[in-house]
């Protein structure tokens, strides 16, 4: 068992601000058990809605939850969207008489019911797989192997965690997505999710994976923002700045989880990961994750232009621009890119994050960091 203690904490301070709380993430992640450190499993307080009877309960929701005091939990939120609505009505009686905690394997974007019955009432909080500051710095190449989902990282052994994440890929397609409404065919999504494994960390570009499965750029897209609002898949926006430079347009596509990036593109163990074409790109991307979950930025974009500058991730935080850099390398260094980020987007900090573990400056706000100074 892993504590997750940043995590409670969030957990307990929404609930303390707000009527509403929604806990979302993947499947499998640990949503339930940190939920459970506020309520018991078997506690009338607590409602499974994968339960067949407890959905059978739920059927005349307001009777069901009009009585309850405390804190009320609803696990499993996204097979009754419309629950959203008699949420709302709970939570505006006057006085405070119950607070929820809702638990959800899609975001609200995707169940759109929450977005529009619980505007100004619920407060949002992202759950993913284990972070370097739950594991600790030392288990960074297992965690990046592996990945955070906590079966996978626990597994007794690599095939053991393997297989957990090729069935969980499997349920995905064939379970998970469909029961949030999703119409298309299991097997093309598969495809298509193993084909994004190969846009790791590059621009998106719709017009080479339409042509791939053989239909139209806009039905590509949609795959794409479905995995993306199941929080399988990161699309990082980027930033516009008046420069007179053409500026590139299109999102960066990241695996959330490089566990499952390692399934889709057939990589076994840490021998297969080292020497395979994608590897550099996969810690790139676990960096990032890492990075932007524990640093917790308020806005998050990479930048780029048409004549070659570029820069992994801009965080707005506290109203500071910190400019970060992901180079799998032994020693980095300063590049023309990287003056041309700090001078153009005026950073307050560039930070070049890599896997040594040595810290050096190399310029005025440019510094070089091991992954595992993000934890201080």
């Amino acid at each position: 068992m892993i504590d997750r203690p940043a995590l409670s904490t969030a957990i307990r301070q929404a609930l303390r601000r707000s009527p509403a709380v929604a806990l979302v993430g993947p499947r499998q992640v640990g949503k339930t058990t940190l939920a459970r450190n506020l309520v018991a499993r078997d506690s009338p307080q607590w409602f499974d809605l994968e339960d067949p009877q407890v959905a059978a309960q739920l059927a005349e929701p307001l009777v069901a939850l009009r009585d309850l005091r405390g804190l009320v939990v609803i696990d499993e939120v996204q097979h009754a969207p419309d629950l959203f609505k008699v949420l709302r009505v709970l939570i505006d009686r006057p006085g405070v008489l119950a607070r929820f905690l809702v638990l959800g394997s899609a975001s609200p974007a995707l169940l759109h019911q929450s977005s529009e019955s619980l505007a100004g009432r619920i407060e949002v909080i992202e759950i993913g797989g284990f972070t370097l500051d739950e594991t600790g710095a030392s288990s960074a190449p297992e965690l990046w192997l592996r990945g955070g989902f906590p079966r996978s990282f626990t597994a007794a052994d690599q095939a053991d965690s393997a297989i957990w994440r090729r069935e969980f890929i499997r349920t995905t397609v064939e379970r998970d997505l469909p029961q949030l409404g999703v119409r298309v065919a299991s097997p093309a999504l598969y495809r298509f999710w193993a084909m994004l494994a190969h846009y790791h960390g590059q621009l998106w570009n719709a017009a080479e994976p339409a042509r791939s499965l053989g239909v139209n750029e806009s039905t590509v897209r949609r795959y794409l923002d479905l995995l993306t609002q199941a929080y399988l898949i990161r699309q990082v926006q980027p930033w516009f700045t008046n420069l007179g430079k053409r500026q590139v347009k299109a999102p960066k596509i990241y695996f959330r989880d490089s566990g499952l990036l390692h399934s889709l593109l057939g990589i076994g163990d840490a021998a297969a990961l080292a020497r395979h074409p994608k590897s550099g790109a996969s810690w790139e991307g676990f960096a990032l994750d890492q990075v932007v979950r524990i640093a917790k930025p308020e806005e998050v974009y990479f930048w780029a232009t048409h004549a070659g500058a570029e820069l992994d991730l801009l965080m707005i935080k506290e109203g500071r621009r910190i400019g970060v850099e992901f180079k799998r390398a032994d020693a980095p260094q300063l590049t023309p890119s990287m003056r041309t980020a700090l001078n153009d987007l005026a950073l307050d900090a560039l930070y070049v994050v890599y896997p040594g573990d040595r810290r050096y400056r190399i310029g005025e706000r440019a510094e070089v960091v091991p992954l595992a100074a993000i934890l201080s």
